[in-house]
C-alpha cells in the first residue's frame, strides 16, 4: 500500500518525533509541506493519505482515483469535503480526544495568568519597583480568587468536561451551554446567552459549523460583564475579531485569550494584534511533546483499525 503524508512538519518540532512507525503499513512518501495547489500531484496514485490542514477538495479527489483512505492529525476535518469523499467510497478518520489534557491545561495557564498576575509582577521586580516599595507586600495590581466565580463553558465534548472538572477543584461555580443536552450533567446546563450573561470566565470548546461561526460577535459580547473573561482554544472563525477587539478597545470586557484565530498563521491585519489585554498563543494547546506522540499513536491506531476491515473514529 502507499500511503503519503503531506504536511509531516505540522507534527514535529526539531525532529522530536519519527515518522517511522508509519513504515509497518506500507511505503511511505513524506512531505514537509504541501500547499493546496499541489495537494493532488502529491497524492498521486497514493491509496491512503495523512494529513493535518491541507485542503482535500473534491477537486484533488476526482485528481485520485486511488485513494481510499484520508487519515488526520487532528479532531477537525473540515479541511476535507467529507460528503464527496463519501460519495467516492473514501474512509475519513480524525483523531479525537487526543489533546483533551494539553488544551485544558492550557485554559488553566490563562486563567491564572489573569487571576494571579504572574506575568505583571515577574516584570515590576524585574524593573525595580518591590525594591522601592514602601511596606514589605507589593500588589498594585488587582488579583482574585477563582473560588465563588462563575465558568462558563460553550462545547461539552472531551475538553469541555475536563476544562469543568478543573474549574470544579478551584471551587468556581460550572455553567454548560451545548448544542446537545449531556446526560447525567452535574452542572447547570443553559443556552449560550444565559451562559455569557452569567460568566466571568466564558470559554469556547466547540466544533466549527455553520452554527458556531460567528458565534462571538456584537450581541454576545454585550450582555457579557465588563470584568468577564473570554477565552477560545477551540477555531478561530467561532469569534468575529472585529466585534471582539471592539469589545476589548472599549472596556466592554476585561480580556481575551486565544490559540486560534479566524487567518493562520495570524494575517498582520488581524485587529486583535493590538486589541487592548489581548493575550493570543499560535496555536500552541495540543503542541505538548506527550500529546504530539499520542496523536500519532491514534492516526496509526485509525490506520490499522481501517486496514483489519474495521475502521474507527469515522467522520463520513
Amino acid at each position: 500500500m502507499k500511503i503519503v503524508v503531506l504536511d509531516w512538519k505540522t507534527m514535529t518540532m526539531n525532529d522530536d518525533i519519527s515518522p517511522s512507525v508509519l513504515e509497518q503499513f506500507g511505503d511511505v512518501k513524506l512531505f514537509s509541506l504541501t500547499k493546496p495547489e499541489d495537494a493532488a500531484e502529491n497524492i498521486g496514485d497514493a491509496d491512503a493519505v495523512l494529513c493535518n490542514k491541507v485542503p482535500i477538495t473534491r477537486e484533488v479527489i476526482d485528481k485520485c482515483p486511488n485513494l481510499r483512505y484520508i487519515g488526520l492529525f487532528a479532531t477537525g476535518y473540515n479541511n476535507v469535503d467529507i460528503d464527496y469523499a463519501a460519495d467516492r467510497g473514501i474512509t475519513i478518520c480524525n483523531a479525537g480526544q487526543y489533546s483533551t489534557n494539553a488544551v485544558a491545561q492550557q485554559v488553566f495557564a490563562y486563567i491564572l495568568d489573569h487571576s494571579n498576575r504572574i506575568n505583571a509582577y515577574n516584570s515590576a521586580v524585574s524593573q525595580g519597583e518591590w525594591e522601592r516599595s514602601e511596606i514589605f507586600s507589593y500588589f498594585p495590581v488587582p488579583t482574585c480568587e477563582l473560588a465563588g466565580k462563575t465558568l462558563s463553558i460553550v462545547g461539552f465534548g472531551s475538553i469541555g468536561r475536563a476544562v469543568a472538572k478543573i474549574g470544579e477543584a478551584f471551587g468556581m461555580n460550572i455553567i454548560v451551554s451545548t448544542r446537545t443536552a449531556p446526560k447525567d450533567c452535574p452542572y447547570r446546563v443553559t443556552d449560550i446567552r444565559t451562559a455569557a450573561e452569567n460568566a466571568d470566565i466564558l470559554t469556547f470548546h466547540c466544533p466549527l459549523t455553520e452554527q458556531t461561526k460567528g458565534l462571538v460577535n456584537s450581541d454576545l459580547l454585550s450582555v457579557m460583564k465588563p470584568g468577564a473573561v473570554l477565552v477560545n482554544t477551540s477555531r478561530g472563525p467561532v469569534v468575529v475579531e472585529n466585534d471582539l477587539a471592539d469589545a476589548l478597545n472599549s472596556g466592554k470586557i476585561a480580556a481575551a485569550y486565544l490559540d486560534v484565530l479566524e487567518q493562520e498563521p495570524m494575517s498582520p491585519e488581524t485587529p486583535l494584534k493590538t486589541a487592548k489585554n489581548c493575550v493570543i498563543t499560535p496555536h500552541t494547546a495540543w503542541a505538548a511533546l506527550e500529546t504530539r506522540e499520542r496523536l500519532l499513536g491514534i492516526v496509526c491506531d485509525n490506520l490499522r483499525a481501517w486496514l483489519a476491515g474495521s475502521p474507527q473514529n469515522k467522520v463520513n
